[in-house]
């Protein structure tokens, strides 16, 4: 059976995903993990554009390619990461771990079937001047039929920017920290100290 070049192109790009998406996971280099990254947004992005989804293609290379990995890039080269105790209690936590991405898988087949299996024509038909508008179609979606599941995103993409900083906020012998705290409960008595210098010579301190 011959595969016209779509298709074929379709079966290429989602091969490359799957092994770009694994070896971001299993990359011992971080750096190397993120340049994985890379390459599976722009494999994404070319099946979005088989599928005619230009808009999301363009995003997707634009926003996460072009700035959100760029930026991860900088920050993995700059910050001097101590790999030997990231993986500390890697062993310790792979059974939790295993059971989460399970449930993951289980969660996003389920979508998957739903969506896909035994369906022949759109659920909901939208007005000629939105389905030739893919932006459009695409805004009017987000915005009224998955409007929670857009906002519960959002509050996670908030929570992991939290605990991205509060991970990188880490003590460091070579690095000086400030301590909010303790600059606030000081006195002017316990850092000033005036010095006259008497006629004789000699210097007494005054509080």
């Amino acid at each position: 059976m011959m595969l016209d070049p779509k298709t074929l192109l379709f079966y290429i790009f989602a091969a490359i995903l799957v092994i770009a998406a694994l070896r971001v996971i299993t990359a011992r280099n971080p750096v190397h993990a993120a340049l994985f990254l890379v390459l599976s947004f722009f494999t994404a992005a070319a099946i979005w554009m088989l599928l005619e989804a230009e808009f999301l293609s363009i995003v997707l290379v634009l926003v996460y390619v072009g700035a959100v990995m760029v930026l991860f890039l900088f920050v993995v080269m700059m910050l001097d990461l101590d790999l030997d105790h990231l993986r500390q209690g890697f062993k310790q936590f792979l059974p939790v771990a295993s059971l989460v991405g399970a449930i993951i898988v289980a969660e996003m087949s389920i979508v998957l079937i739903r969506g896909f299996v035994g369906t022949s024509q759109p659920v909901a038909a939208f007005a000629p001047e939105v389905a030739a508008n893919n932006t459009k179609a695409l805004g009017t979606l987000l915005y009224t039929t998955y409007l929670f599941s857009f906002e519960v995103a959002g509050v996670i993409l908030l929570v992991a920017i939290i605990a991205a900083v509060a991970l990188t906020l880490r003590r460091r012998k070579d690095t000086k920290t400030q301590d909010i705290a303790e600059q606030i409960r000081t006195r002017k008595e316990d850092r000033i100290r005036m010095v006259t210098t008497m006629s004789s010579g000699t210097s007494s301190d005054k509080k």
